[in-house]
């Protein structure tokens, strides 16, 4: 049984529940083994689960041994991320570890008909399943109107507009962190969490260089990420590449994968990660080489702070 079929009435349903449906829903690949919620778990922060072989290092798809080469980002805060753009020779925002998504409706787009992750073929057999689902096609043409599931292109951009409606929602960004809430004056750091605090708005480590959005200390709805590209030189995932087939010799260019770029000297960026949930959302860095925090740290300080780290080739 899938959600649809135990929804609540269309009237008492917006889209926000509607995408809720379909981000579960495992109907919606291939095999019917995969949903959204299979790389992107709300108990992670709605980040891969890390149940497969690579413990999440990168993630499984639908038919159960395809595996991609970069590890699944976590969509909270994901709302709050700008367009992709570019100014002065300086790239910002979109979704996906290179930017090549602009909206949270191309995101929410692209793994359906990725042939490694939902694997649907093309648009067709997404709009057929749909239309097999009389709860969908009652709430679809309610919601979006008569036109929502007219042809197949409509049918995807409905789905994927219903899904970047849930990702939208308030429980994709809380801001409910220990953090916000000493923010707001309901509690109080540990002698040892103030410390932290200090540490990372200070220039001592140049945490703040990156990971944060509004350079004025303490201020509220900071995402930890500053949307930009950087290139640390981190190192391959051999393992990852064992498993994939890539080889070792295999190169992720980062940014330069996104198709609004063409300096080469782009390659071997990826865009800054928020340190929002950074607890539960490891393994780190785009290809989850580094399976615990300490070692992602540790690579920072020896490699990043104080180094001419824009040099390290990709």
């Amino acid at each position: 049984i899938t959600l649809a079929l135990c929804a609540p009435a269309p009237a008492e349903t917006d889209l926000a529940d509607l995408g809720r449906m379909l981000f579960f829903d495992t109907q919606l690949s291939l095999h019917e083994t995969q949903s959204c919620a299979s790389c992107h778990d709300p108990a992670r922060a709605f980040s891969d689960p890390g149940t497969n072989d690579l413990a999440g290092a990168v993630s499984l798809g639908g038919n159960g041994s395809a595996l991609g080469d970069r590890n699944a980002p976590s969509l909270t805060y994901a709302r709050l991320t700008p367009a992709f753009s570019e100014q002065g020779g300086e790239f910002t925002g979109g979704l996906f570890h290179d930017g090549r998504a602009a909206t949270l409706v191309e995101q929410a787009e692209e793994p359906i008909l990725n042939p490694i992750e939902m694997a649907l073929p093309n648009m067709r057999p997404l709009r057929d399943r749909v239309l097999n689902n009389p709860a969908y096609v009652e709430l679809f043409e309610q919601l979006l109107g008569p036109d929502a599931l007219a042809s197949s292109r409509n049918a995807l951009q409905s789905v994927a507009t219903a899904i970047a409606t849930f990702e939208s929602s308030p429980e994709f960004a809380p801001f409910d962190s220990k953090y916000d809430r000493y923010l707001r004056g309901d509690v109080e750091l540990s002698r040892v969490e103030e410390l932290g605090r200090i540490l990372f708005f200070s220039n001592l480590v140049n945490c703040n260089q990156c990971h944060v959005l509004d350079t004025r200390e303490s201020r509220a709805g900071e995402v930890f990420t500053n949307y930009r590209y950087h290139n640390i030189g981190i190192p391959v995932n051999r393992r990852a590449r064992h498993v994939n087939g890539l080889g070792e010799g295999h190169v992720d260019t980062g940014l330069l994968q996104n198709p609004g770029v063409r300096d080469p000297g782009q390659a071997g960026r990826f865009r800054v990660p928020s340190l929002r949930n950074v607890a539960v959302t490891g393994p780190y860095m785009h290809n989850g080489v580094f399976a615990e925090l300490e070692t992602a740290t540790n690579f920072y300080n020896q490699y990043l702070v104080g180094s001419e780290a824009s040099r390290i080739n990709p």
